[in-house]
């Protein structure tokens, strides 16, 4: 199973009922969290979700609006008894971001990780979370994430007969194990059938519609999208800015056709989204206008 939270929905500045923008994910004991911009820890404080046990901040770029409540998450962490390492990842230039905001924050009980994005496309493997950064277009360098739990085939029990495989080793070549034993090598491909369905989900803000977010929103369990503008005459505005109205967003899950479409990271102007989603919904309809705490759990399909 996986949970996801939208913790905040804002972009550009947090208003009395709407946190800046940051999604966390939580899946076999391990969270990781994308953004991480002012209220955060007030929004996990009020979903009762902990920041201890997350393992990996990804960061989308650099403007504070994604960023500024990094310092504080970080002390947090550290006085809730924090010792194993945390993993940050974003585009280059992180460690000398993260420097620059610890200098309100420069003692921590464990150590920090920097992994900084260079390529188009760079796919990384952290605890459960199978993750994929693709580059979007905003007018700082940005990216997209796909966060991917992949699931195993079935046991075959015919094949393990077939090749003579010790019954007392199925369970471990079941979990992933490979096994070494009277000069013969196990592996888990020789019991397992071919991989099934995992989970997905698909996290974007600050850009203009490009071909690689619906690339890899393609029937993604979840597709989170910024939705900055909902309001008619504001597409001149979305194109200076780099940012995407509502209904460029529905395009692109038309085009993907992802399980849902949660809008996101509304600009302080727009108040009430859910005035516009009627209309959005004609494009694609499994389109919400997502609040601050929006939750799903994500479950495999039944085989």
């Amino acid at each position: 199973m996986l949970d996801i939270c939208l913790l905040g929905t804002g972009g550009m500045m947090p208003l009395p009922y709407r946190w800046l923008t940051s999604m966390m994910a939580r899946c076999d004991g391990s969270s990781l969290l994308i953004d991480c911009g002012e209220g955060t820890q007030i929004a996990l404080k009020e979903k009762g979700w902990s920041p201890k046990p997350i393992d990996i901040i990804c960061f989308t770029h650099y403007h504070a609006d994604h960023i500024s409540g990094l310092p504080g998450l970080l002390l947090t962490m550290g006085n809730a008894e924090r010792e194993e390492p945390l993993t940050l990842v974003g585009p280059r230039g992180l460690e000398r971001v993260v420097s620059a905001l610890r200098m309100i924050a420069p003692e921590l009980p464990f150590e920090l990780r920097f992994v900084e994005l260079t390529e188009p496309r760079e796919h990384l493997r952290f605890g459960p979370y199978h993750i994929d950064a693709y580059r979007v277009n905003h007018n700082v360098v940005c990216y997209g994430y796909a966060i991917s739990i992949p699931r195993k085939g079935r046991f075959d029990v015919e094949r393990a007969k077939a090749q003579n495989i010790p019954m007392k080793l199925w369970n471990r070549l079941q979990k992933g194990e490979t096994i070494d034993g009277e000069g013969v090598r196990y592996t888990p491909d020789m019991v397992l059938g071919p991989a099934r369905r995992g989970l997905k989900v698909v996290y974007c803000t600050d850009t203009r519609p490009v071909p690689v977010i619906a690339e890899y929103a393609k029937e993604a369990d979840l597709f989170i999208c910024e939705g900055m503008y909902g309001e008619e005459g504001k597409e001149a505005k979305a194109r200076e800015y780099k940012h995407m109205t509502f209904y460029e967003a529905a395009r692109l899950a038309k085009e993907a056709q992802p399980k849902a479409l949660w809008l996101t990271h509304y600009s302080p102007s727009l108040t009430r989204p859910d005035e516009y989603i009627d209309k959005v919904r004609q494009i694609f309809p499994a389109t919400i206008a997502a609040k601050d705490g929006k939750t799903a759990e994500l479950e495999f399909d039944e085989d």
